[in-house]
């Protein structure tokens, strides 16, 4: 088995890195290969043809390849599952189901957060202007969901889940820009910035 995974060149995508924990987190082996959004490289032929959507992060397992970052996640849970494999989602099915519609929700809404605080102020600490009256607005609603959902300083389920990484990634667009947010959510974006996956994703914006 040959499991290569594509990313953005930059290592910026929230999307790419979802998979990348995922992949991490399983314990499988696997190459990572980036792709030049920038240039356009991934609406070349060389990558279009093979990545259905053009986009990243692509999945590719010998003959298959799949993109798009949920389906890649529960591909890998259903190819590598628990308990050989470290699950990337609760056992219990409400809080399964919970966890997906969080990642369903963080990739789906709060687009003004989203465009106003792109992933270089996470990872490059690029200073951001205000936010306007529409990102406050959905800042606020990603602040107000978190809280409910965020009950202990470190899990969201009581267990890690890939969930904790998504909404941590997202909450961390404002926490790193030194918006509003409260110390609760705060401690848990540290607490999951910890983990080894995110650490070894981090890595790879190392000099050298």
């Amino acid at each position: 088995m040959s499991l290569e995974l594509y990313v953005d060149s930059l290592y910026t995508s929230p999307y790419a890195l979802s998979a990348f924990v995922a992949l991490t987190e399983k314990g499988l082996a696997f190459t990572v290969k980036t792709v030049d959004l920038g240039s356009g490289e991934n609406k070349l032929p060389a990558y279009a043809d093979r990545a259905l959507t053009a986009r990243v992060p692509a999945l590719v397992d010998g003959d298959f390849v799949l993109t798009e970052s949920s389906a890649i996640t529960e591909y890998l849970e259903e190819s590598f599952p628990a308990p050989e494999y470290v699950a990337l989602y609760p056992a219990e099915r409400r809080q399964r189901a919970q966890a997906r519609q969080i990642q369903a929700w963080v990739r789906s809404d709060l687009l003004p957060v989203r465009a106003e605080r792109d992933t270089e102020t996470v990872f490059f600490g690029k200073a951001c202007a205000p936010l306007s009256e529409t990102a406050q607005q959905a800042a606020a609603k990603l602040v107000h969901v978190a809280e409910r959902l965020v009950q202990g300083p470190q899990h969201l389920f009581g267990a890690w889940s890939l969930a904790d990484t998504d909404l941590a990634i997202l909450l961390s667009r404002l926490v790193r820009n030194g918006d509003a947010v409260p110390a609760k959510l705060r401690d848990y974006v540290e607490f999951q910035w910890q983990r080894p996956s995110l650490q070894a994703w981090l890595a790879r914006h190392q000099p050298g």
